[in-house]
């Protein structure tokens, strides 16, 4: 078959593009697997903050990860809209049907090139470098935008990689990802191997090269840097370094680097960083993942200074111990202007302070449990109001909580007695146990029977006080599949009750995505790396 004709490559060699994976990559995580509205949601914050091309799922992985595709890229407004598809034909075709509708429609396929990835399929290096001819120049026919990745890049010989990098720049590939699939690369390494392959290549000027990078030692965002510095212009991320594992290059980490250090890396994206601290929210509600207290960029920790020396500095001069400022992030200080007497208005104008953007049904639902609130603490604090916003549901669930009553004493089990609506209809169970979460747990599992394996039960305070909401996070696994919940309430049993709650949800939802007798190896992206 003859070459193809590629489009050619950004002018603007200053200008990195950020490629977001959090919808397919980051759902890898175990557990984190996102209701349909959130992905649409998650998908519409990206395309907001500039984000230039958003991987919004595996379409051939399951019916609800087509629809979520297909619908992102019929109401994506700016960004690239991009599904993965493996070196198979059927999974190509599949990819474009649910990103055609796209104004800028991408397929990304890949398949696994080193020595220990070419046993999977078990095909010899000709074999492998024939399938891959012709399935690029396949999904070449079918789409303009062509991006080709050689999984576990690092660990593949450097001939064979040369080689099938030129096989898919001309089959038509347009940008060449380089996955460090199993973060074992170092930042000297990320930056040669760009280099070297620009310079060897044949047609690599053409290209764009992409970086993605694995967090197993440490170093995805210095991986992903290094590549920039040796000629990569793309950058594989996730909100909050969401991935499988160890997780993937943090996209909050690297967007603030490069405007950061400006100097040393004269590079820009189009990335509007004052609104990283929401959708960095947002992801870790509807992943279910906490952000760790110091978190680079994102923690809650980022921008907080106790040591007396730090803060009698920050007093002087904030730049003595900030490089960047809060601002830039979308951090607002800390202010108690709301309380009970506070009215709608006043609450939505306080949420766009905040940097949250909700509809009247949202606020309304939100308004509700923010009075509720403000009856149960003296002062409502900004974060306070963010874990409201964070609890908010789609409705429909299988499993929602009606009442619960926890008795506690020193000499004896703890009692609960629940109240909980399950597929529509209300039922209500009275349990003991081990103090009462258990006993609560113990009361929901006798109104839903179910073999979840408790693996995390993580309780952290929202504010300070001991009117305090408790942020309650749960981990559930079921036949081989993980969900996660998170919950908020100033009584912890119930936060408690809630996560547990949201987490059976999720597997519910999980179970539907597999269906009976589905293979869940695949279904679960495990091939993926």
């Amino acid at each position: 078959m003859t070459e193809q004709t590629k489009p050619t490559a950004p002018v603007d060699k200053d200008r990195v593009v950020i490629f977001d994976t959090t919808l397919r990559d980051g759902e890898q995580s175990p557990g984190a697997t996102m209701t349909h509205n959130e992905k649409l949601e998650i998908a519409e914050l990206l395309d907001d903050m500039g984000v230039d091309i958003i991987e919004a799922g595996f379409p051939i992985a399951s019916e609800g990860d087509f629809r979520a595709v297909s619908e992102i890229a019929e109401r994506s407004k700016q960004s690239v809209i991009c599904g993965l598809a493996r070196a198979q034909l059927p999974d190509i075709d599949r990819c474009w049907e649910a990103v055609r509708n796209s104004e800028r429609p991408r397929i990304h396929t890949f398949i696994g090139t080193s020595p220990l990835h070419r046993a999977i399929p078990n095909l010899t290096q000709d074999e492998m470098a024939d399938r891959i001819h012709e399935t690029v120049t396949h999904a070449r026919n079918l789409c303009d935008n062509v991006q080709w990745s050689p999984m576990d890049a690092t660990r593949t010989e450097w001939d064979y990689l040369c080689r099938v990098i030129e096989i898919a720049i001309k089959a038509g590939a347009s940008t060449i990802n380089i996955p460090d699939t199993v973060g074992y690369t170092e930042p000297n390494e990320s930056a040669d191997l760009i280099r070297r392959l620009i310079a060897t290549v044949p047609g690599a000027d053409e290209v764009v090269f992409a970086t993605h990078c694995h967090n197993d030692l440490g170093m995805a965002t210095a991986n992903s840097l290094a590549a920039v510095l040796g000629g990569a212009r793309q950058i594989e991320c996730t909100i909050n370094g969401l991935g499988e594992r160890a997780g993937n290059t943090a996209l909050e980490e690297v967007v603030m680097a490069l405007k950061v250090r400006g100097d040393v890396m004269p590079f820009y994206t189009n990335i509007d960083t004052k609104k990283i601290m929401h959708i960095s929210r947002r992801v870790s509600t509807v992943s279910g993942f906490p952000v760790q207290f110091n978190k680079a960029i994102v923690g809650k920790n980022a921008f907080a200074h106790e040591s007396g020396i730090h803060q009698d500095g920050m007093l002087k001069n904030a730049e003595t111990f900030e490089i960047m400022r809060p601002e830039d992030v979308g951090i607002a200080g800390t202010s108690l202007p709301l309380g009970k007497h506070s009215g709608r208005a006043a609450l939505r104008a306080k949420l766009g302070e905040l940097g949250v953007e909700v509809g009247d049904n949202q606020l309304k639902d939100i308004f509700v449990r923010f009075k509720e609130l403000a009856d149960r603490k003296k002062e409502v604090f900004d974060d306070d109001i963010l874990a409201l916003v964070t609890a908010t549901t789609d409705g429909g669930e299988k499993l929602q909580l009606i009442n619960l009553k926890v008795v506690c004493g020193t000499g004896g089990p703890a009692e609960a007695t629940l109240e909980m609506e399950v597929d529509g209809r209300d039922h209500s169970a009275t349990c003991h146990g081990d103090g009462p979460v258990d006993a609560t747990f113990k009361a929901v599992r006798e109104l839903h029977p179910n073999a979840a394996r408790l693996q995390l039960y993580q309780v952290h305070a929202v504010t300070e006080g001991t009117d305090a909401q408790a942020t309650v996070s749960v981990r559930l696994e079921e036949d081989g599949m993980i969900a996660t919940g998170q919950s908020a309430d100033t009584d912890t049993v119930v936060a408690s009750a809630k996560a547990y709650i949201q987490a059976l949800n999720r597997l519910a939802i999980r179970r539907e995505k597999v269906g009976p007798g589905a293979d869940k190896r695949e279904i679960s992206y495990k091939e993926l790396g």
